[in-house]
């Protein structure tokens, strides 16, 4: 008798997808592992990355430090002052229907 091997998924390209490693472009495979784990890989240079270690680098990140706030009101360098737009209250008022 002859053992059974379950068939293996396919492999599939991800279209637009950028390897992290090389920076080719439509070059990224995603397939099964034995464990049933998500795997990409960069059939370029050989990157392969599991959807566990994604979510892990993911998870240690540290969010980008940007001109806006947690609280999203933005901050104003030195001496910098908001604009005003002088007269759109009063020019809406002066066009009333009579």
């Amino acid at each position: 008798m002859t053992e059974y091997t379950p068939a293996k998924r396919p492999r599939r390209f991800i279209a637009g997808a950028v390897c992290p490693k090389c920076s080719e472009m439509d070059r990224t495979v995603m397939y099964s592992n034995d464990d049933g784990e998500e795997v990409r890989e960069c059939i370029s240079c050989g990157f392969k990355q599991t959807t566990s270690e994604q979510a892990a680098e993911d998870a240690a990140a540290q969010e980008l430090v940007t001109r806006v706030t947690p609280d999203g009101k933005a901050i104003l360098d030195e001496g910098e002052q908001p604009l005003k737009i002088i007269g759109l209250s009063s020019a809406t008022d002066d066009k009333s229907v009579t």
